[in-house]
C-alpha cells in the first residue's frame, strides 16, 4: 500500500503504538501521504481502545499496523530491519525504554539519517523526567490550567492544549525541522519534544501580556479569559449558548446594532467599573431569545458573534460541510486532513488499527 499522492509521498515513518500525541503525530504524516509502519504488541488494539474502550478511532487511521514482540529476538529483529530503512521514528515511551529494547537512538549507526522523535510529558531530561503524568498534570505545570476557567477554579481545556497542542503537533513540526536538516546534510538527529515545553510555548502570548501589564494573574479578569463582557459565552432562553468576541471598536458597534441596542444605551466599556451593568445587559438581551434567533440575527455580519455548537452540529454547519471539513471513513464521521494543500492536498489513505500486515509483506515494500 504504497502511498504515490500527498506531499510527504515518499517519506518512511515508523510509529511505535503508544497514547494520545504519538498516534496523532502519526496520523499527520499519514494524512499528508508519508508511508507509516505502527509497530504494535501481538493481539493489541487502538491506542484509545486501551483506556477508552473506542474499537474506531480516527487517530489510527492510514497506516498499517505490524505485530511485533519485542521482548523476543524475532520482533526485534524485524523492528530494527524497519528502522534501518526509515526516515523517522515516532516514539512515546519513559525515557530509557527505547534504549533497553535496543532500539535507541544510538543503536543505528547505518541510518545516520534517521530522525527519531521523542514524545513525553516531561520531556527526556529534568528531574520530572521518569515520573509519570497525563496531559492534565503537564497543563497545570505549564501554567495554562491556572490561566483557564472561572474565578473560582481552573477549567480542563480538554486535551487539546497539552497533548495535542503542545505535544503532538510539536513533535510533528520539530521532526518536519529534522527532517529538512536531514535532507541537506545526510544527518539525523533526536527531537525531544515535552508536553510541558510545548504549551509553554503556546502561552508566549500570555507571558508577553504580562510581562508589559496587560495580563493579570487572576482567572477571568483578562481579555481573552472571559474578563470583559464583550469576550465570552452567554446563554440563550433555549439553553443554547452563544459566542461573542467583538474586541475591535467597528465590530463592537456592528455587535450593538445588531443585538438592537440604541447608540448610548449600553454602558461604555472603557469604564471598567460599569462591566459588570454592561455583562448584565448583554446577558438579559441573550436569554430574550433562543438560540436559532440569534444565529439568524448574525448571520453574514461582522459583529463576532457565533453559535456554540455541539459536537454534531459542528459536522452538519454549512461552512464546515462546504469546506469539506468532515469525511465519512470507515463507517464513521471524523475530521479531514488539513490544513488544505493546494497542489497535493492530504487525503485518509487505506490501513487502520483493524488491518493488520505480516512482517515480510512490510519488509518488502521497503526493500528489506
Amino acid at each position: 500500500m504504497t502511498r504515490s499522492t500527498g506531499p510527504l509521498a515518499g517519506l518512511r515513518l515508523v510509529e511505535i503504538s503508544g497514547l494520545g500525541p504519538t498516534p496523532f503525530t502519526a496520523q499527520l504524516f499519514a494524512d499528508m501521504g508519508a508511508d507509516v509502519i505502527r509497530i504494535a504488541r501481538p493481539n493489541s488494539a487502538g491506542a484509545a481502545n486501551h483506556v477508552l474502550g473506542m474499537e474506531n478511532d480516527p487517530l489510527d487511521r492510514g497506516r498499517d499496523v505490524l505485530e511485533l514482540d519485542l521482548k523476543s529476538a524475532e520482533g526485534l529483529a524485524v523492528a530494527r530491519r524497519l528502522i534501518a530503512r526509515a526516515d523517522a521514528l515516532i516514539e512515546g515511551m519513559r525515557p530509557g525504554v527505547m534504549e533497553r529494547l535496543g532500539l535507541g537512538p544510538a543503536d543505528f549507526p547505518e541510518n545516520p539519517k534517521l530522525v527519531y522523535g521523542r514524545m513525553t510529558g516531561w520531556g527526556q531530561s529534568g528531574p520530572m523526567a521518569e515520573r509519570a503524568g497525563h496531559d492534565i498534570n503537564y497543563v497545570a505545570l505549564s501554567g495554562a490550567l491556572h490561566a483557564i476557567g472561572t474565578p473560582e477554579t481552573p477549567v480542563i481545556p480538554l486535551n487539546l492544549v497539552g497533548d495535542f497542542g503542545g505535544g503532538a503537533m510539536y513533535l510533528a513540526f520539530g521532526m518536519m525541522a529534522a527532517l529538512w536538516h536531514a535532507r541537506a546534510t545526510g544527518q539525523g538527529q533526536v527531537v525531544d519534544a515535552a508536553i510541558t515545553d510545548g504549551v509553554g510555548h503556546l502561552l508566549g502570548m500570555i507571558h508577553g501580556m504580562a510581562a508589559n501589564g496587560v495580563w493579570t494573574d487572576h482567572r477571568g479578569g483578562n481579555l481573552l479569559d472571559g474578563g470583559v463582557p464583550w469576550y465570552g459565552v452567554y446563554p440563550c432562553a433555549d439553553g443554547r449558548h452563544m459566542a461573542i468576541g467583538p474586541l475591535e471598536p467597528k465590530f463592537w458597534q456592528e455587535f450593538q446594532q445588531k443585538m438592537g441596542f440604541a447608540p448610548g444605551e449600553l454602558p461604555d466599556r472603557a469604564d471598567h467599573a460599569a462591566w459588570p451593568a454592561l455583562r448584565a445587559a448583554i446577558g438579559a438581551r441573550f436569554l430574550s431569545q433562543g438560540r436559532s434567533y440569534w444565529e439568524a440575527v448574525f448571520e453574514g455580519s461582522d459583529a463576532c458573534a457565533t453559535p456554540v455548537l455541539s459536537l454534531a452540529e459542528a459536522v452538519m454547519h454549512p461552512h464546515n460541510v462546504a469546506r469539506h471539513a468532515y469525511v465519512l471513513h470507515e463507517g464513521m464521521m471524523q475530521p479531514a486532513p488539513a490544513p488544505k494543500l493546494s497542489a497535493t492536498p492530504g487525503r485518509i489513505g487505506p490501513g487502520s488499527t483493524r488491518h493488520r500486515i505480516a512482517a515480510q509483506a512490510v519488509l518488502a515494500r521497503w526493500g528489506g
